[in-house]
């Protein structure tokens, strides 16, 4: 492709180097009607950067413009090392005084997954001591868990429990993924969300990778404090959510 006065190259696919639209422009609204159209279902991997260059007759880097603006317009979701992929419904997560994945998951007619990633004992620095109500420097229980809904991620929960009163949850969770059934046999048979928190940063490397979304499209962050029925806090959660997937939802 040059400026000069050469005769233009032939137009596979549709595409027009005399219509005054930029050729990565016409590839996303290609794309973008098939996709419309039902060729490309939700979920559906994309042809590779590699077949959608051959199949236009245009170098790579046009093709990934067409696809970031895909992207940014919440069409399309790129995945590192994984490829492109239609993007699927966003789920409405909704933030309640009782907010349960599993049982969120499921009233929309998916499978919910929970993975625990690590368990580990870390001391309690100033700000989280205060908000677990214990003095700082006391053992606390660090579980960082993947939620997943048909087997994709949804967010990842970095949970905090006071060691004291928590012994048995590092046990409990190797054999069993669940939380509130971990805390039900702790002695919490319920518990509930008396403050949250929401705001939004771009991900980490490592946040991007497990979440398998762009470190260019942002996460959804919320702090919340939860507490059992007798009002003591039993857990403060950082967690952050795939935002392509996920619309936070908040009820009173």
């Amino acid at each position: 492709m040059t400026d000069g006065a050469s005769p233009p190259l032939p137009a596979p696919a549709g595409l027009s180097r005399r219509q005054g639209v930029a050729l990565w422009r016409q590839i996303q609204q290609a794309i973008e009607a098939e996709i419309a159209g039902g060729r490309h279902r939700p979920g559906a991997r994309l042809p590779t950067e590699a077949e959608l260059s051959s199949r236009f007759e245009v170098n790579r880097h046009t093709v990934r413009r067409a696809m970031e603006e895909l992207e940014g317009r919440g069409l399309v979701r790129i995945e590192q090392g994984r490829g492109s992929f239609v993007a699927e419904d966003v789920l409405d997560y909704r933030l309640g005084p009782r907010t349960r994945f599993s049982e969120i998951i499921r009233r929309q007619n998916r499978e919910p997954e929970g993975r625990i990633l690590r368990i580990t004992e870390v001391p309690a620095e100033a700000a989280l001591a205060e908000a677990l109500g214990i003095r700082r420097g006391r053992a606390v229980v660090l579980v960082e868990r993947l939620a997943l809904a048909d087997g994709r991620p949804m967010v990842i929960g970095t949970h905090h429990f006071p060691a004291a009163r928590f012994q048995q949850l590092p046990a409990l969770l190797a054999a069993n993924p669940s939380i509130t059934a971990a805390l039900a046999a702790c002695g919490v048979p319920d518990y509930r969300r008396q403050v949250t928190r929401i705001t939004a940063r771009l991900p980490t490397p490592e946040e991007s990778d497990l979440l398998q979304q762009s470190r260019s499209r942002p996460v959804l962050v919320t702090e919340a404090v939860n507490t059992d029925p007798a009002g003591t806090v039993v857990d403060v959660t950082h967690a952050r959510y795939a935002a392509g997937r996920v619309q936070l939802v908040v009820e009173s």
